[in-house]
């Protein structure tokens, strides 16, 4: 997997899963996180019926043209400067050419950027339509959908592996039809918010992801001194070191397996605000994966004070902790809230899968 350095844009260049299938798969443990609220209990009839993303996927694929796909479609190994293209990840970064081959650009027909739109979506638990499509007008001065991302489909669509993956500004996102194995979201993903400008203000008014980083410092509220400690870092990774560390390996914050039974009850909630944005399929593979490395109890929550320059990570020094992650062996989850938010996903249940990380 790729991985990009993290800040080109400090730059101008810068529905519900069924409970009895939900235990099949995933076993008492994650059973017990599910009925915890970390998913939804159920799927609704309409929602069955509806169309994946997969599904559409296929049918944009088949609507291509020759020549479109000479511009937007690669081999499943496809590689270029910036490693396996199908897994690289930054930012702020586009895929494929912005300037040509932009979603809402002449490039594609008006079917095709509704079917794009609907895969975008349908890739999104509804409830966070609104925001997440608020989120990319903030973050490209208000252009419309599409005008500022980009796409890009490795593979086969229905033949054997493939994958959708959609990039701009504050985006990463897959879909991939469980072709990539043993990796949740497709491999890993970005999202992020500039809601008020670069440099927001403390609270982080209007920012749609801001409310996952108050429900983990709730938690930080609920600990005692020493867990405290524990938990506080002196100095934070570099955003986008998400690499797996493994289950041998030293990760720095407080142990979930420490946490009472009430605090436990609230670190579930904390998985949940992070998955909610996301539909139920993702959210049910990445709890498969979590569980495989064993469960939240095998993971760490860390919050830090600086950045390695020293700069303060605590924005209006007021406490509410603005950069933080949820680690386990091959589980990172890292929130950076200053200047404004930029959140790296990476979630596998092998945590021998390595990271290229450039920087």
């Amino acid at each position: 997997m790729n991985l990009q350095t993290p800040c080109p844009d400090c730059d101008p260049a810068d529905g519900g899963v069924n409970r009895r299938e939900f235990v099949r798969l995933l076993g008492s443990s994650a059973a017990a996180v599910a009925a915890a609220g970390v998913l939804p209990a159920r799927l609704s009839a309409d929602a069955k019926s509806q169309p994946t993303s997969e599904t559409l996927v296929k049918k944009l694929y088949d609507s291509l043209s020759a020549a479109q796909k000479d511009e937007i479609c690669f081999a499943w190994d496809y590689n270029d400067d910036r490693g396996l293209l199908r897994t690289h990840v930054s930012n702020n970064w586009n895929i494929t050419d912005v300037s040509k081959l932009n979603v809402a650009g002449s490039f594609f027909t008006k079917d095709q950027q509704e079917l794009m739109r609907e895969i975008f979506l349908g890739l999104y638990n509804s409830e966070w339509h609104d925001r997440v499509l608020k989120q990319l007008r903030d973050d490209t001065g208000g252009a419309p959908f599409g005008k500022e991302q980009t796409i890009a489909i490795f593979g086969t669509p229905g033949s054997g592996k493939f994958e959708f993956v959609m990039t701009g500004r504050h985006l990463t996102i897959r879909c991939d039809g469980d072709s990539t194995d043993h990796v949740a979201f497709g491999g890993p993903i970005f999202y992020g918010h500039a809601a008020s400008g670069f440099n927001e203000q403390v609270g982080h008014p209007g920012n749609v992801y801001w409310p996952q980083a108050q429900k983990a410092n709730k938690l930080f509220q609920m600990l005692s001194g020493k867990h405290r400690e524990q938990a506080l870092i002196e100095v934070a990774p570099g955003e986008s070191r998400v690499e797996f560390k493994g289950k041998n390996a030293a990760i720095g914050g407080l142990p979930i397996g420490e946490l009472s039974s009430d605090q436990k009850e609230h670190a579930k909630g904390v998985l949940k605000a992070l998955l909610d944005p996301y539909r139920a399929a993702d959210q049910s593979e990445a709890v498969k994966m979590l569980e495989a490395q064993g469960g939240l109890d095998g993971c760490r929550l860390a919050f830090f004070r600086k950045a390695a320059d020293g700069a303060s990570l605590d924005l209006g020094d007021d406490g509410e902790w603005d950069v933080w992650r949820l680690e386990g062996p091959s589980f990172v989850w890292h929130f950076r809230g200053v200047p404004h938010v930029h959140v790296w996903v990476n979630v596998a249940d092998d945590a021998s899968l390595k990271l290229n990380a450039k920087g």
